[in-house]
């Protein structure tokens, strides 16, 4: 597969999955704010998770709900909103048509528009659309199409070189989400250290867990909410779909699949590109650790040196075999 086309088909999974998630963040943050009369504290943590704090105070004065769906949604200057995602997501699909399935194409086309959409309600009515419903029906249909497109990828693709790339972007991404929406929570948003332990508290984890479709199956395997055991499922748990060790092992069969399609081995299996190496290391340092550990060490400076590794990790993945060389 050439380089050019493999790269499309990564940052297209990669894209969709980050506005997904992006949409999960939003959606969390409006039921967080609910529950509280001061809802504007709870939109600067979202800002400040992304990292994009600067670039937003350069276009709105406040962080007011109103600016911060904006900017996380529809502005196009922005190249991490909702919008701006699904607009290159659909140029890397429209680039690579060919070796994607109809299906794919025309959900993601039909998916692109309809935010599009969203965006001239929004521009009519700012105020209300974000905090009368409007945004909440947005961010739900955000994620449900998002889900489409992910089946639509397993059901309609061949599991070849471009499924492999496309899982191994869409699972990194998500592992990268999925550690900065629990960060947004255990870091930024809880009120006042008097809150812990309290139902408000409780209250603020079950949406946190309701908000990456975890709560179910947490409270399958676990009675209680426990801030160890939320850390636990989030970030260690082997079996759930968007916990960050699953996403990194289920990414890492791809890499590997990827890997011996072009590149060989030793004898004895040993890696052989610097790609695997790093995301291979990861996962050995994430099975050395326990929820108590990651909260002892800071969560705050673990989502901080997880998100460093998985941009190794892509780095590695782009230099291996995303870069086309001289």
């Amino acid at each position: 597969m050439l380089s050019r086309v493999a790269d499309s088909i990564y940052w297209m999974a990669r894209y969709i999955e980050r506005a997904e998630n992006l949409a999960r963040f939003i959606d969390v943050t409006q039921y967080f704010s609910l529950d509280q009369p001061d809802a504007t504290n709870h939109w600067k943590p979202l800002i400040q998770v992304t990292g994009d704090e600067e670039l937003f105070l350069k276009r709105h004065d406040a962080f007011t709900p109103e600016a911060v769906v904006h900017f996380l949604t529809f502005d196009r200057e922005y190249s991490h909103s909702i919008l701006a995602s699904l607009t290159a997501a659909r140029e890397n699909a429209r680039s690579v048509r060919e070796a994607i399935s109809s299906e794919v194409w025309e959900h993601l086309n039909d998916f692109y528009h309809g935010v599009k959409s969203a965006e001239q309600q929004f521009q009519d009515d700012v105020r209300a659309f974000a905090r009368y419903g409007s945004a909440d029906n947005l961010f739900d249909w955000v994620k449900r199409n998002s889900l489409i497109f992910e089946g639509l990828i397993d059901s309609t693709m061949s599991r070849g070189i471009g499924w492999h790339f496309a899982n191994l972007g869409r699972l990194l991404e998500r592992a990268d989400k999925t550690s900065r929406i629990l960060d947004v929570k255990y870091f930024t948003l809880l009120p006042s250290l008097d809150h812990v332990g309290t139902t408000f508290d409780d209250l603020q984890w079950s949406e946190l867990l309701r908000s990456v479709s975890a709560f179910e199956m947490y409270r399958k395997q676990y009675q209680t909410i426990t801030v160890p055991r939320v850390v636990q499922f989030l970030v260690l748990d082997e079996m759930f779909p968007r916990a960050v060790r699953y996403c990194l092992a289920e990414a890492f069969s791809s890499l590997k699949a990827i890997s011996n399609n072009g590149l060989k081995r030793t004898d004895d299996g040993r890696l052989l590109n610097r790609a695997e190496q790093e995301l291979a290391l990861l996962c050995a340092e994430l099975d050395s650790l326990g929820a108590t550990t990651i909260i002892q060490r800071g969560m705050h400076q673990f989502v901080d040196h997880l998100q460093r590794r998985l941009n190794d990790v892509g780095d590695r993945v782009y230099s291996q075999f995303l870069l086309v060389g001289p």
